[in-house]
């Protein structure tokens, strides 16, 4: 649960927005630190330092990175906090990583107001214990007034791989069936509403979520998770490419088997937009052997009824993605061109 902004610890009397001496490494920014970050992130055993010692509970690790620039700062289901705290967790649990570490670095733009930043680090705070995962270290800049954007964040996480599958395009293999965890769009269509202003009988929300727990649990039930993406930047169509290009193998899907909510296709029909291309937050696919597709959807769906079988792999060895239309015609899906929705991660 969110603490309330009047248990801010900084003095908001004194400083009620970012001032650049918040980043300029005195009492300020050391009282930012000691008051505000550490005591919600850190650990109160540990000793200040220039960086985290960590135990690592196994050899082979994963490691990434990944910067969060959205505009507004706050939509319907999420905020830029959690989603920086999701983002990062998401793209180890693709390699099928247990998420363990994270660090959180923030560039702050003089004049945020300090309300704002209380807020979004007590959402960082409720994502990472939602994810099971310790933010252990980090770094403050501030910049000038108007030339940031109220606040940008990057967090790095580290974490462990304790099987021996190999989870990348390179073991895909032709028959593979490809699986969807979900209703695809609704992250860029409820960034996009909240935007421009537009109003919705009921509110779109976002499909920001952690879904390293629903990877663990299918590697551990025996999948043979051969690989898996999430659906971010360039959203369905493209990491459907990405993969094909990486494999070498070509890859069908079916319109009709792709769940996307009635607002949202509506939504994305007034503004001319493709819902294959619309990034989303707690959305990824599979690929998966014939034999596992039963016990991995029946997982899926214990968690979201609307996971489904949406294509397969073909034997064609060729970087091309295809998409057979409710109207029974096959068209060439294309990687994205350009960008849909900018500012949307």
């Amino acid at each position: 649960m969110l603490v309330t902004f009047n248990a801010c610890p900084i003095p908001i009397q004194q400083y009620p927005n970012i001032l650049l001496a918040h980043g300029g490494g005195g009492k300020l920014m050391n009282q930012l630190i000691s008051e505000m970050f550490h005591p919600v992130f850190g650990d109160p055993q540990a000793i200040p330092h220039d960086a985290a010692a960590l135990n690592l509970p196994h050899n082979k690790i994963a490691f990434t990175t990944d910067s969060y620039v959205v505009n507004p700062l706050f939509f319907p289901g999420g905020d830029i906090g959690s989603m920086a705290i999701y983002g990062t967790v998401n793209d180890l649990a693709m390699s099928g990583a247990r998420p363990l570490y994270l660090t959180a670095s923030f560039i702050l733009e003089e004049g945020l107001p300090m309300s704002t930043l209380w807020q979004i680090v007590q959402s960082m705070q409720a994502a990472a214990e939602r994810a099971n995962v310790k933010i252990v270290t980090g770094d403050t800049k501030v910049v000038d007034q108007g030339k940031g954007d109220g606040i940008f964040i990057n967090t790095a996480g580290i974490g462990v791989i304790e099987h021996n599958l190999q989870i990348n395009p390179s073991t895909i293999e032709p028959g593979d069936q490809i699986l969807l965890n979900g209703d695809l769009a609704r992250h860029g269509i409820a960034i996009m509403a909240q935007r421009e202003g537009w109003e919705f009988e009921e509110p779109i929300a976002t499909d920001s979520a952690p879904v390293a727990s629903t990877i663990l649990e299918l590697i551990e039930a025996g999948i043979n998770i051969h690989c898996a993406r999430d659906l971010t930047r360039g959203g369905l169509a493209s990491a459907l490419n990405e993969i094909a290009t990486s494999s070498r193998l070509a890859s069908t899907i079916t319109e009709t088997a792709i769940p996307v909510r009635e607002d949202v296709a509506g939504a994305c029909e007034i503004l001319g937009l493709d819902p294959l291309y619309i990034a989303n937050e707690g959305r990824f696919i599979l690929f998966l052997p014939s034999a596992d597709v039963e016990k991995a959807c029946s997982i899926l769906q214990h968690i979201n009824p609307e996971a489904r079988v949406i294509g397969e792999v073909s034997s064609e060895k060729k970087a091309l993605v295809t998409m057979k239309s409710m109207m029974g015609t096959t068209r060439v899906v294309d990687m994205l061109s350009g960008e849909q929705l900018p500012r949307i991660c």
